[in-house]
């Protein structure tokens, strides 16, 4: 358990060192938004702006996303330390698995782990 303990808190981390690299399109995003104010768009296509806004929107969101996985994985350490939520352990070992090759190892093993009877009874 403590071993799945620190797995998860390297993988948190990892996480959300990783939540800021779309902030780059973000920045991107705004400064085609800035910079298509200076030039016009044509008749029939859509503007630098909606081409900005849209790599905003996208960039902000896999940067929440991966941040709300970073946050995941950290409060699952936390309830393997006090032995508490182990649906919530599930559901974050499950999520895990997408990421290949250490989160499904990382997955697997938590599986596993709490899979076991005596593990069951630990967690209120």
């Amino acid at each position: 358990m403590r071993l799945l303990r620190l797995g998860y808190l390297i993988a948190g981390a990892f996480n959300a060192l990783w939540s800021l690299f779309p902030l780059i399109y973000v920045a991107i995003g705004i400064v085609i938004m800035t910079a298509g104010s200076i030039a016009p768009a044509g008749r029939n296509e859509p503007g630098a702006q909606f081409f900005g806004l849209l790599f905003a929107v996208i960039g902000g969101t896999i940067s929440l996303l991966i941040g709300a996985l970073a946050v995941m994985k950290l409060l699952t350490a936390k309830a393997l330390r006090e032995r508490k939520s182990r649906t919530l352990c599930l559901v974050t070992a499950g999520i895990t698995c997408i990421a290949i090759p250490y989160g499904t190892a990382l997955g697997v093993a938590t599986f596993l782990v709490l899979s076991r009877p005596s593990v069951r009874q630990q967690f209120t």
